[in-house]
């Protein structure tokens, strides 16, 4: 052999085994972290995806891209009070829990008036002096509200999330077989003051309402011709909430008071009254089949949503979030909130709290 010349050894057979048993084992090993992998990037792009999309600026109130609250961008961190409209309560007992267990950065309060009673009106009063961030109404906004926001550096939004009927409730012992929307308004404004000038019995009249500037429903809010009129009977008693107008209406044989239908529908003390356009037209907030008082309340009567819903029930009201357009926390919760409202998952609570969905 000459010197410098190399002399290649073979390997022995155990070596070439744990040779080519680690080029197998570093095989296994990228199969299994490029599988994870591509069963991980989907996964990670749904997670991502919606986020950053929804977060680009895209106003989801008139058609919002979220269906559940989860999914809603731009939610406002920290604790904001609002308030307003009586009528709301069901809505404020199921959604508003389910927005809390939901989105816990959003922590909403609910404050009364620290005078007068609670209701649409006195909730917009409230948001137009500072006590609230946003407000809840079963009323539109009026041209004076509007008016004094501007005088206040600010404007108002009303954004409609949901409808609900007024139903007219008079004592249980009452036989009477409905109201036109004439009549009803006639009783209102003094012009008929017994039952007798209805079908009904010899009985006076004696009427229930909040406040006007209280007030939770304006009663003639579908006819625009009528709500001009200042509806002022003499006979009229204000109340400071629907509980108080049902306990004295219920102990007051000629007692009659209105106010949404999902707070006084399920009620056993008090009975709705049929309305119509004309007496022949009479139509039931009730649905069939009626619960007879004896069997209440063990059971309840449920609202007949779909005479609200095809038009043929002649009074609705409109559910609105006020909103304080004033480029602050205060706007951002009153946006938030419409939008959580507006999602699939919100109008699904808002018809099972006993309202009618807008979309």
């Amino acid at each position: 052999m000459k010197q410098g010349s190399k002399r290649s050894v073979p390997l022995s057979k155990d070596a070439v085994q744990m040779i080519r048993g680690l080029i197998i084992g570093e095989l296994l090993t990228i199969v299994i972290i490029g599988g994870l992998w591509l069963w991980l990037r989907p996964r990670l792009w749904i997670d991502n995806g919606p986020v950053s999309s929804s977060s680009q600026g895209a106003d989801t109130a008139s058609a919002p891209a979220a269906s559940t609250f989860k999914t809603v961008s731009d939610v406002p961190i920290g604790t904001f009070k609002y308030g307003g409209s009586t009528a709301w309560a069901p809505i404020r007992q199921l959604v508003d829990s389910q927005i809390q267990n939901n989105r816990p950065e959003l922590q909403l309060r609910y404050v009364d008036p620290a005078k007068g009673s609670p209701g649409s009106g006195s909730g917009i009063r409230m948001l137009l002096n500072g006590e609230l961030d946003f407000a809840e109404s079963s009323r539109p906004l009026t041209a004076e509200e509007y008016n004094m926001a501007r005088h206040r550096g600010f404007t108002l939004e009303q954004r409609q999330v949901g409808v609900d009927g007024i139903a007219v409730v008079v004592n249980q012992t009452l036989k009477v077989p409905g109201l036109t929307i004439d009549q009803l308004q006639q009783i209102y404004l003094g012009q008929i003051t017994n039952w007798r000038q209805v079908g009904g019995p010899d009985l006076p009249i004696t009427t229930f309402s909040q406040q006007p500037e209280n007030a939770d429903t304006v009663l003639f809010s579908a006819n625009p011709l009528l709500t001009k009129q200042t509806l002022n009977s003499t006979n009229t008693q204000y109340v400071y909430s629907t509980t108080e107008a049902l306990r004295r209406v219920s102990k007051t044989p000629g007692g009659l008071y209105y106010t949404s239908a999902s707070a006084v529908v399920p009620q056993c003390t008090v009975k709705l009254l049929p309305l119509g356009f004309t007496p022949t037209q009479l139509v039931s907030l009730y649905r069939e089949p009626l619960v007879p008082p004896n069997q209440c309340p063990p059971k309840r009567n449920q609202i007949n949503t779909e005479v609200i819903k095809n038009g043929s029930y002649p009074i609705i009201s409109k559910l609105f979030v006020i909103i304080k357009r004033n480029k602050g926390r205060e706007q951002q919760a009153g946006e938030a909130y419409t939008r959580l409202l507006l999602t699939d998952q919100g109008q699904k609570a808002i018809e099972q709290s006993g309202f009618i969905p807008v979309r």
